[in-house]
């Protein structure tokens, strides 16, 4: 395997149509990525929900998250990290957009 390696706040763009997800490493039951968020949420009446486990460190910028059941969103700013087990309903509701958002999330397969 060759050495690669990398800067998490090199190349990041401008204003986003969507979020950008950069798959740094895949492996089975494992996949880290870099996802830049400018202003993105996730829409009205929508969860995400997924069967990995996600920890999610902000590198750069703000968000706020709501977990399903909870009556108050999470704020995060840069270095804070959540672990969300699998099938965790969630949403984000608010990202910074100036400069972007920036979060390393490590997605692994329970067990």
């Amino acid at each position: 395997m060759a050495i690669k390696t990398g800067n998490l706040g090199y190349g990041l763009p401008g204003r986003l149509p969507v979020e950008l997800a950069d798959a740094l490493l895949v492996r089975p039951g494992l996949r880290i990525e870099r996802i830049v968020s400018t202003g993105q949420v996730t829409p009205d009446g929508e969860w995400n929900y997924q069967s990995d486990d996600e920890f999610v460190i902000l590198i750069r910028g703000a968000a706020r998250l709501r977990i399903d059941g909870e009556h108050e969103d999470r704020d995060l700013a840069e270095g804070d990290w959540i672990l969300l087990p699998a099938h965790c309903r969630h949403r984000v509701t608010w990202t910074q957009a100036e400069p972007p958002t920036v979060w390393l999330a490590i997605h692994v397969s329970p067990g």
